[in-house]
């Protein structure tokens, strides 16, 4: 699958995972004003879609590198594509580890292709960093289980039994 990468450049250089993605070779970089054919995922924390196996059919997934302070604006240009919220899923980065939802672009990229059955390429994804298999050793169940459902729904009802302390009503 492809992995493209629209990089703002607000985040340390040093730590950014995607420019890693792209320097290993893993990710494409493509300019901000890439508009994604509606065949691409575009990985959209904001999404009212959830990303779910349904979605395996798509070409491509499209990562958006910014500082979550700027997220919002970001995410509200006009980027084509099929946008996806991943599912609830807890960081294994060292910055902002165990938190729920604060992913880095390699977890994001990884958990997509987990989720969408491309499991060995997104353990290899993972292995770059000495922190990645810390990812899938949190999520491991989430993972595995948002990766057997058989629709967005299903994986919305296991996120909220999986992550129920942050659905409470």
């Amino acid at each position: 699958m492809n992995i493209l990468i629209i990089d703002y450049g607000q985040d340390d250089p040093g730590k950014c995972t995607a420019k890693k993605m792209v320097k290993m070779g893993l990710a494409t970089e493509v300019s901000r004003k890439f508009h994604a054919a509606s065949s691409i995922l575009v990985l959209n924390p904001f999404a009212e879609i959830t990303l779910s196996p349904v979605d395996k059919d798509s070409k491509g997934i499209l990562d958006i590198d910014c500082s979550w302070v700027f997220a919002r604006d970001v995410f509200h240009r006009k980027l084509g594509g099929k946008h996806r919220r991943l599912p609830s899923l807890l960081a294994g980065n060292p910055t902002n580890y165990s938190k729920l939802g604060m992913l880095s672009s390699l977890e994001a990229v990884a958990a997509s292709l987990y989720i969408l059955g491309e499991k060995e390429d997104a353990k290899r994804f993972l292995s770059i960093y000495k922190w990645g298999p810390t990812f899938l050793t949190l999520n491991a169940d989430p993972l595995e289980e948002y990766s057997q459902a058989n629709s967005e729904d299903e994986v919305r009802d296991l996120e909220r039994e999986f992550f129920r302390e942050y659905f409470a009503e």
